[in-house]
């Protein structure tokens, strides 16, 4: 009988476990899922987390929310064929990259100037792309 009851105990933790797991819908977060939508509110909270001065004392949590925004757009858009082609998307990637590269190699470092050159660059590429539909 105690077999039976820890068995019974350990396929209910599994099931309620795994309905948690399927329950949030919007699995992620602030993404609507609209490519172009996402894409200008992934640059606008770039934007804000580069623009910040570095004794700001918000810095530590918008370069937070900057890093779940890039790591929530590569895992929703990365392998959806109908965006990877697009110009938009690939120079969106290679901006994300870099940025995201130097947030892990050097977190407490502010990033620095020619970084944030090249990403406004990169960033107004996108936008223009964006807005030629592609």
């Amino acid at each position: 009988m105690k077999r039976y009851w820890s068995r019974l105990l350990a396929l209910v933790l599994v099931v309620v476990i795994g309905l948690m797991g399927c329950s949030s819908s919007n699995a992620m977060g602030s993404l609507s899922g609209d490519y172009r939508q996402d894409t200008l509110s992934v640059l606008n909270t770039l934007r804000s987390a580069l623009e910040l001065p570095e004794d700001s004392p918000n810095k530590a949590g918008t370069q937070a929310e900057a890093r779940q925004k890039i790591n929530e757009f590569a895992a929703l858009y990365r392998r959806d064929t109908a965006v990877s082609a697009l110009n938009s998307f690939t120079t969106m990637r290679t901006a994300l990259n870099s940025l995201a590269g130097h947030y892990s190699s050097y977190p407490n470092r502010p990033v620095p100037q020619k970084l944030k050159q090249r990403l406004e660059k990169e960033f107004d590429q996108v936008e223009a792309a964006l807005s030629r539909g592609g």
